[in-house]
Formats: C-alpha cells, structure tokens, sequence
C-alpha cells in the first residue's frame, strides 16, 4: 500500500529551514498542505506554516519534519510526494500527484 503523502529529503530539509527562521524558532510549526479550486487548471495547491490541528486534519512525518493536510485535500493528494526543487531560474515545492491528468506550466494548479 502507498502512503497517503510522502516528504522528500530534499522537501523535509527546506521545511525544516523555513521553519527556523520563524520568530521563536517556529515552535511547532508544520507545513501545511492545501487544495483549492482555482488556477489555470481547476485546483490549485497551497502551502503556509501552521501550529493548529483540525479535527479533519492528518499528520504526516518524515525526518523530523511535519506536514498537515484536511480531509478534502487528501482525497485529491492520495499518493503524492512532496519534493523541492532549486534552480538558477526559481525555487518551489513541487508535488507529484498521481490522481492530477493534466497540470499548468509553473505546476501550481491541476486537474483530475
């Protein structure tokens, strides 16, 4: 069985420096995932860091570092990997999502 989200190396390291450089060294802080409709392609993703856990809320952690995503997102995330991706152009998370038939060109939004 696939785990419902997986974290890279790559992706658990910039979560982990983001999370240092909050005020108070982020003191619980998590990234959180989430999904919206919008974007060039229908749904688009979302990132902030967060320290609150909803009821519909999963935790999902991978070397020392944790990500949050609601119920609803999960339905559209099953399976996917968080990565981070670095270059001379940009810098972003990135997800592969299995469940996604198409995605725009910057890989913000997707459709199913």
């Amino acid at each position: 069985m696939n785990p419902r989200l997986t974290i890279t190396e790559s992706a658990a390291k910039q979560i982990a420096h983001l999370i240092s450089e909050e005020k108070e060294g982020g003191k619980d802080l998590m990234l959180r995932l989430t999904i919206s409709g919008g974007g060039c392609s229908g749904f688009q993703y979302g990132f902030s860091l967060d320290n609150a856990v909803n009821p519909d809320d999963e935790i999902f952690e991978s070397q020392g570092v944790k990500v949050i995503a609601d119920e609803a997102s999960l339905s559209l995330l099953e399976g996917s990997q968080i990565d981070y991706h670095e270059d001379l152009m940009s810098a972003s998370f990135v997800i592969k999502n299995p469940n996604a038939s198409s995605s725009c060109g910057c890989g913000n939004s997707f459709s199913v």
